[in-house]
């Protein structure tokens, strides 16, 4: 069932779900999969999955699922050499990352629509919140347990395994599989400024985050509030920023049952405003 926002209330509405494989932003097909409601969607939806993740993360699965349930059509996709996308995941980075997200917009433009709202999780969320701005159609972001720099996540890569650096590259085991890192991706990790992106980012957005994410600490959802909302003479207006914590909360918003209805039928009522 799907669930369209009248007045405030939600109603159900069937839901589909379509396989499609189309050109990444790095010369390799990407695999996804767009979750449609069965009538004319409200607005489409790019979701961007974590770091060694994938589209079929329960998170990611669930709340894609769930706003086409709201009358959303959601592309969900697996960035470069993750899931069933192809490449080789050593070679990428977050810029990599970047032209994968810009090629999923594309995409969905020619698929569903111009895609009006982009969500990530965690680096995903980074990635998201990085190219909002940038991309003309969309109209708000959302991030769940997103960091608020890259380069926390090369420093924990290089203490995992101390060679990477001065031997170009080495194996780190994350969730129970081994993956190769190269030192360019720590390089790239090092040197984008998601900060100084973050000043120029003036369109909405909507952050979840847990005050007990093992992860990644609440200080980073903090500090992307403040950046967000806190800016200099000279910067662009504010982004119109929600922070909404999720007590008791784990980084994959899987420990606690009710935590992924209350997230979805958040978000869908926040798109349904951003529309209207």
């Amino acid at each position: 069932m799907t669930e369209h926002l009248d007045h405030g209330m939600i109603l159900h509405v069937p839901r589909r779900s379509e396989r499609v494989l189309f050109p990444g932003g790095n010369g390799f097909n990407l695999a996804g999969i767009v979750d449609l409601p069965d009538e004319a969607p409200q607005a489409s939806v790019v979701f961007t999955h974590c770091f060694t993740c994938s589209k079929d993360l329960k998170v990611i699965v669930r709340i894609s699922r769930g706003l086409a349930e709201a009358g959303f059509a959601v592309l969900r996709y697996d960035l470069t050499g993750l899931g069933s996308s192809e490449g080789d995941f050593s070679q990428t980075n977050f810029s990599t990352n970047q032209a994968d997200l810009l090629a999923a917009a594309e995409f969905a433009s020619s698929y569903i629509a111009p895609p009006r709202f982009l969500i990530g999780h965690s680096f995903g969320g980074a990635c998201s919140l990085s190219l909002a701005q940038e991309i003309d159609s969309i109209q708000g972001v959302v991030s769940l347990a997103a960091p608020s720099d890259t380069q926390h996540l090369a420093a924990l890569l290089q203490r995992m395994n101390p060679a990477i650096a001065p031997e170009g590259n080495g194996q780190v085991t994350i969730g129970g599989r081994d993956y190769t890192i190269r030192r360019q991706m720590l390089d790239d990790f090092h040197r984008f400024d998601l900060p100084n992106r973050l000043r120029s980012l003036s369109k909405p957005a909507l952050l979840f985050h847990s005050p007990v994410d093992e992860t990644l600490g609440f200080e980073h959802v903090l500090r992307l509030f403040s950046l967000l909302t806190q800016r200099a003479a000279a910067d662009p207006e504010p982004a119109p920023t929600n922070l909404i914590c999720l007590p008791g909360a784990d980084h994959l918003l899987v420990n606690q049952p009710a935590d992924l209805p209350y997230v979805t039928s958040t978000i869908a009522a926040w798109f349904v405003r951003q529309l209207a």
